[in-house]
């Protein structure tokens, strides 16, 4: 069998071509989505979760069908895509009386996983009024924590699929280009922290990472189906010292190139930023380097 092309590191050959081809003339009524989803079932294609990979299959058969290799049939309505028409989040109004206290003061924290509930509007609210990068639509396996101390928001935090190739991470970790493929779905990449401004309560950061360590990898596993043994962030050293994942035990990986993602160069064309990271078992480099069946 050839190899026709690559696809998320799956090797489609001319025989998958004609196994589509055939699914395609077999089921003539159905739609582009139906037949993704057929071919998900056909192949077994699903999440840990158990959902089906369906976004990835379509994206596959579009591109056979723009390079001629199938035909799929005309597209019965355009899908509107989030990540282009974005728009600003509806704006939540929150107290923002500020809060002085110790934090022995304000315990215990109550921390709300809201991604998919109603009070993930007021975490996209909260994020695009206070956090310097403002909120961007995740994509991927992602989880969105708000803290609350009684019935205030204090913090949110946003927790995500990891860049699947950074230098100074996959060299602490110490795996083989193959195993970073097949594993890095097992680490979570913290994209968003944010302690709302007027919350002045000393040790908080440090104390919400600490608990969001224990927090997340069960919840993770619980939506994804999968563990996680490694969380990771990064710092814009021009901003922030990190001193809170510091004080939480995070480590410091090292610095990115300033590339960016692909980049066709070794020109800088994005901020140099620190990466940490925090391993959340003691074997976590030959959980991640295994290989399984």
């Amino acid at each position: 069998m050839e190899t026709v092309l690559a696809y998320r590191h799956r090797l489609i050959t001319d025989a998958d071509v004609d196994f589509i081809q055939q699914l395609i003339a077999s089921n003539p009524t159905a739609s582009r989505m139906k037949l993704s989803r057929l071919l998900c079932e056909a192949w077994h294609w699903r999440q840990a979760n158990g959902a089906l990979r369906d976004m990835v299959c379509r994206g596959l058969m579009l591109k056979l069908h723009r390079e001629g290799l199938i035909e799929l049939p005309p597209a019965r309505r355009t899908l509107r895509n989030p990540l282009v028409e974005r728009s600003r989040p509806a704006r939540v109004l929150v107290d923002e009386q500020p809060l002085e206290a110790e934090l022995s003061e304000i315990q215990p924290l109550e921390f709300q996983q809201v991604r998919r509930t109603p009070d993930e509007a007021l975490f996209n609210s909260l994020v695009d009024q206070y956090h310097y990068l403002g909120f961007v639509r995740p994509v991927g396996e992602h989880l969105k924590y708000i803290c609350w101390a009684g019935t205030r928001p204090i913090a949110c935090l946003a927790w995500s699929s990891a860049p699947r190739q950074l230098g100074c991470r996959d060299r602490f970790i110490g795996w083989t280009a193959e195993a970073r493929r097949k594993n890095i779905h097992l680490l979570a990449y913290n994209s968003r922290f944010l302690i709302l401004p007027f919350i002045l309560v000393k040790n908080l950061a440090s104390h919400i990472l600490g608990q969001m360590a224990k927090r997340v990898p069960a919840d993770w596993s619980a939506v994804y189906g999968h563990p996680i043994y490694f969380l990771e962030t990064f710092v814009d050293p021009e901003r922030f010292h990190g001193t809170c994942y510091r004080a939480a035990n995070w480590v410091l990986l090292g610095r990115t190139t300033g590339r960016g993602n692909n980049a066709p160069t070794r020109e800088v064309k994005v901020p140099i930023k620190e990466m940490l990271g925090y391993p959340l078992r003691r074997d976590f480099r030959e959980r991640l380097a295994e290989m399984g069946s």
